[in-house]
C-alpha cells in the first residue's frame, strides 16, 4: 500500500510516448510496448478466460518453474547441467550450460552481442588467474546460509584469491585471519555482529545501502533461522525475526553516509570501502556522490537474486535490471570525471563468462556471483530458504537438514575457473588481451543477431548507448580514494600504539575540536589486530579530550579503552561501541540536565561497553542496541528503536516512539510529570513499575556510578531524595518479554 501513488517506479519495456500519456512522471528505462502491444496481450489473456470451452486459470510458473510456463534462468535442466559440470569437470557441459541460459532470453544481456575482430591466440590473453582476482561472492550471510555452507564458501574463494563476503549478522570469529575468514565484511543497517575484530579482519568493508533482490525493504531473516548460534553472532536472542530496516539510522544524506565511509576507513585503514547500490533511474547520480564522499568502490545491483526470504511481490516487481543501472553509472562517472578514481562492481543474476563480458563493456571492472555460488555448491533451487527446510543443507539453521550438506569449495572453484575460462575464450575471439581493455567499451555492444523472441526483437537497447561518451578514463586507476585531510587519529597512533601493543595502562589528555571526526577510532583497529575481540583489562588506555567532539566520537569502542570528554559531541557518538568506557561531562553549563550534550543516533548499533552523558541526547539513541548500559538525562524521539540487549536509563523526559521494534534490553525511565505512557510504542513495548528490591538496589548503584564519572546534578538530587524518587522511575520492556 505504500507504493500508491508514491511514482518510485521505474518502466521497464514501455514505450515513452506511452509512459507520458498514462504514467506522467514515471521514469523510462528501456522501451519496447506501446498502446497496441498492451491491449493485444489484454485481449490474450482475456481469450483465455472467455474464448475457450473449457477455460482455466493454469499455472503460469511465475514463481517456481512450470513446463510451458514462464522461464526462468534458473531451471532444473539448468541447474542440474551445472551440477553435471561440477562433477564431473567437463568443458563441453559448461558451455551447454552457458548457451541453456541465454535461449530464450531472460535478461537485457541475452539480446546483446560483442563485435568481433581478428582473433588473438589464446595464449596472448590474460590469464585465468588475473581474472579471477576480478570476481567476489555475492553478499549472503550466515544465518541465510547455513555456518557449513558459508565457511565453504569463504575458503573456495580465498583459495582462488577471489573475494568472498560475509554478507550481513557478523561472522565467526574463529573464522579471522584464516582460510575460512570472508575477505568482504558487510555492515547494514541492522549493524548486526560489527565489532572490532570483525572489521579489522577484512580486507574490504562493504556498506549495503541497498540490495537489488528486493530494495526498500532490507534484510529479512526468519525467526526460525535464528538459533542459538545466530543470536550470538548477531547479540540477540533466539526465535526473534531480525530486520536490516531500509533506512541506515546513520544515513540519512549522502554526507552521513560520507561519515560512515570516513569511520569505516578509521575503523580499519587497510581496507578499501565499497557501497552497494541498487539499480535503478538516477542511481548514477547517487554514485557520483559516494566518489565524492570517499569510497573506493561502488556496486550496482541487479533486480535478480537474493537468498529467499524476500516478499512474492519484491521477487517479481521491485528492482531493475543491472545492465541500465551500470550502464548510467558509468555514463555519470565520466561526465564528473570521477571514473578513474573508484571501482565499478556489478551483482544480480551473473552466471556466466559472457555475462561478464557484457558487464565489462558496459562498465564493470568486477563482478559477483551469488545464487549461482549456491548453485556450483549443491543448491537445487528448492526455493524454500525462508522455510529453513532446505534439501541440500545450504539456507537452513536446522541441524536435521545441515547435515545433508554435501558441497566441497572444489565445486565452487572449478565452476568460478570455468567462468574465467570462458572470459579468455570470448576475449580473444574479440581480438582482445585484456579485459581491461574493454571495460567501457560500449561501442563494441550490438543487438544479438539471428532469431529472436518476437517481444526481444520489439526492444530498444539505445539507453545503453545514448549519450556514450569516450572522453575521459573508463575506468579506475587509483588503489583507492581517500580523504587528503589529515586526521587526529595519526597523532593518537603514534603516542599510544606502544602501550596497546604491550598491554600497558596509559593515560593521555587532548584538545579536540567539530573537525575532529572519528576520534579515537584507529586504535580500535590496533587493538583489535593485538588483542582480537578480548581487548585490554578495564581502564588500561585512559584518554581524556576537551572541547566538541566532531561526530562519531568513540565509534567502535574497544575493550579497556575508556574515554572522557569534557565538552559535547556531535552525532553517532558510541556507534558500534563494543566494550569500554565513554564519558561525557559539560564544561561550564548551567543546568546541564537541561541541554543537549551530544547528538543524534549516538550507541547506534552498540554491542557493550557502558556510556555515560551528563545531559541530554538527541533522537535515536541506542538504536540497535545489543548490550550496551548506558545513562543519559534527557533523548528525542525513537529511544532504543530495534533494541535487542543492554540497559538504557535515562533521567528525564522523552521523546515519541520507544521502543519501536525492541525485542530485548530494559530502559528505564525517570518519568517525573507522568507522561511516558503516551510516548511508548505500545505494539512493542509495554511499561512496569520497580518493585523487586534487588532491581531497586541495581537502579541506585548504577545512578551512583552516573555521578561518580560525570558529577551529574541531575543525578544528585535523585539520590539525595532517592526513597521518594524511586516512584517516578519505570520500565518498559518488550511484550515479547511479557508473553514469556
Amino acid at each position: 500500500n505504500s507504493y500508491y501513488g508514491a511514482r518510485l517506479f521505474d518502466t521497464v519495456c514501455l514505450k515513452k510516448d506511452f509512459v507520458e500519456e498514462f504514467f506522467p512522471g514515471t521514469p523510462v528505462s528501456i522501451e519496447s510496448d506501446g498502446i497496441d502491444e498492451v491491449e493485444h496481450s489484454l485481449l490474450k489473456r482475456h481469450a483465455l478466460g472467455f474464448d475457450s470451452p473449457e477455460p482455466s486459470l493454469g499455472n503460469a510458473g511465475s514463481m517456481k518453474y512450470r513446463k510451458g510456463g514462464e522461464v526462468h534462468a534458473w531451471s532444473a535442466s539448468s541447474i542440474v547441467t551445472l551440477h553435471g559440470f561440477t562433477r564431473t569437470g567437463d568443458t563441453k557441459i559448461y558451455r551447454a550450460f552457458s548457451e541453456k541460459l541465454r535461449q530464450p532470453p531472460v535478461s537485457i544481456r541475452h539480446i546483446l552481442d560483442f563485435r568481433r575482430n581478428h582473433p588473438a591466440p589464446l595464449e596472448k590473453v590474460e590469464t585465468e588467474g588475473n581474472i579471477l582476482k576480478r570476481f567476489f561472492s555475492g553478499a549472503m550471510s550466515v544465518g541465510a546460509l547455513s555456518p557449513e555452507a558459508h565457511e565453504t564458501i569463504a575458503e573456495a574463494c580465498n583459495t582462488l584469491g577471489i573475494k568472498s563476503n560475509s554478507g550481513e549478522g557478523g561472522e565467526d570469529p574463529l573464522r579471522y585471519w584464516t582460510i575460512k575468514n570472508s575477505a568482504i565484511k558487510q555492515i547494514a543497517s541492522g549493524r548486526f555482529g560489527v565489532t572490532p575484530a570483525y572489521l579489522a579482519s577484512a580486507t574490504e568493508l562493504e556498506i549495503k545501502m541497498a540490495q537489488g533482490a528486493k530494495p526498500g525493504e532490507g534484510g529479512h531473516l526468519p525467526a526460525k533461522k535464528v538459533t542459538e548460534y545466530i543470536a550470538a553472532l548477531r547479540h540477540c536472542v533466539p526465535d526473534i525475526i531480525l530486520i536490516s530496516p531500509p533506512p541506515h539510522h546513520d544515513i540519512y544524506s549522502i554526507e552521513d553516509l560520507s561519515q560512515l565511509i570516513n569511520d569505516l576507513k578509521e575503523a580499519n585503514p587497510r581496507a578499501r570501502i565499497c557501497v552497494k547500490l541498487v539499480s535503478e533511474t538516477g542511481v548514477g547520480t547517487v554514485a557520483a556522490g559516494v566518489v565524492k564522499a570517499y569510497a573506493d568502490i561502488v556496486q550496482i545491483c541487479g533486480c535478480e537474486g537474493g537468498t529467499g526470504a524476500a516478499y512474492l511481490s519484491s521477487i517479481k516487481n521491485a528492482g531493475n535490471y543491472w545492465e541500465t543501472g551500470l550502464a548510467e553509472t558509468q555514463q555519470a562517472l565520466i561526465e564528473n570525471g570521477l571514473r578513474d578514481r573508484v571501482t565499478v562492481r556489478v551483482d544480480g543474476g551473473l552466471r556466466t563468462g559472457r555475462d561478464v563480458v557484457v558487464a565489462a563493456l558496459l562498465g564493470a571492472e568486477e563482478f559477483g556471483f551469488g545464487t549461482a555460488t549456491m548453485i556450483a555448491l549443491g543448491c537445487i533451487m528448492a526455493r524454500q530458504c525462508h522455510s529453513d527446510t532446505c534439501p541440500t543443507g545450504i539456507a537452513t539453521q536446522d541441524p536435521k537438514f545441515r547435515q545433508r550438506f554435501k558441497g566441497k569449495p572444489e565445486d565452487i572453484t572449478a565452476y568460478f575457473r570455468a567462468i574465467a575460462r570462458e572470459v579468455r575464450e570470448i576475449l580473444g575471439g574479440m581480438g582482445v588481451r585484456k579485459l581491461a581493455d574493454i571495460i567501457g567499451r560500449r561501442d563494441l555492444l550490438i543487438p544479438s543477431p539471428g532469431a529472436l523472441h518476437p517481444a526481444a526483437r520489439r526492444i530498444d537497447l539505445g539507453i545503453l548507448s545514448r549519450g556514450y561518451s569516450d572522453d575521459g578514463p573508463r575506468r579506475c586507476f587509483a588503489d583507492r580514494n581517500d580523504n587528503p585531510a589529515v586526521s587526529m587519529n595519526a597523532r593518537l597512533v603514534d603516542d599510544l600504539l606502544p602501550f596497546i601493543e604491550k598491554g600497558e595502562p596509559v593515560e593521555r589528555e587532548y584538545d579536540i575540536r567539530n573537525v575532529d571526526r572519528s576520534i579515537p577510532v584507529r586504535l580500535n583497529y590496533y587493538m583489535a589486530i593485538r588483542h582480537k575481540d578480548a581487548g585490554l583489562p578495564p581502564d588500561t588506555i585512559r584518554l581524556i579530550f576537551r572541547g566538541t567532539a566532531g561526530q562519531s566520537f568513540g565509534a567502535f569502542n574497544h575493550k579497556g579503552i575508556t574515554l572522557t570528554l569534557i565538552g559535547d559531541a556531535n552525532d553517532y557518538a558510541g556507534k558500534g561501541m563494543f566494550g569500554g568506557k565513554i564519558v561525557i561531562r559539560p564544561a561550564g553549563v548551567e543546568e546541564p540536565h537541561r541541554q543537549v550534550i551530544v547528538g543524534n543516533t549516538v550507541l547506534y548499533g552498540a554491542i557493550g561497553g557502558q556510556f555515560f552523558a551528563a545531559g541530554r541526547a538527541g533522537e535515536r539513541f541506542a538504536v540497535r542496541n545489543s548490550g550496551a548500559t548506558a545513562v543519559i538525562e534527557g533523548a528525542g524521539h525513537h529511544l532504543c528503536e530495534y533494541m535487542t540487549a543492554g540497559t538504557a536509563l535515562v533521567l528525564g523526559d522523552v521523546g515519541y516512539n520507544v521502543g519501536a521494534g525492541m525485542s530485548g534490553g530494559v530502559i528505564v525511565i525517570y518519568d517525573e510529570r507522568d507522561t511516558l505512557r503516551s510516548r511508548l510504542n505500545s505494539s512493542y513495548v509495554y511499561e512496569i513499575r520497580f518493585e523487586d528490591d534487588d532491581e531497586i538496589a541495581g537502579l541506585r548503584a548504577l545512578i551512583e556510578e552516573h555521578y561518580r564519572h560525570t558529577e551529574s546534578i541531575k543525578a544528585r538530587e535523585i539520590l539525595d531524595a532517592f526513597e521518594e524518587r524511586i516512584k517516578h522511575f519505570k520500565k518498559v520492556i518488550p511484550l515479547i518479554a511479557q508473553a514469556e
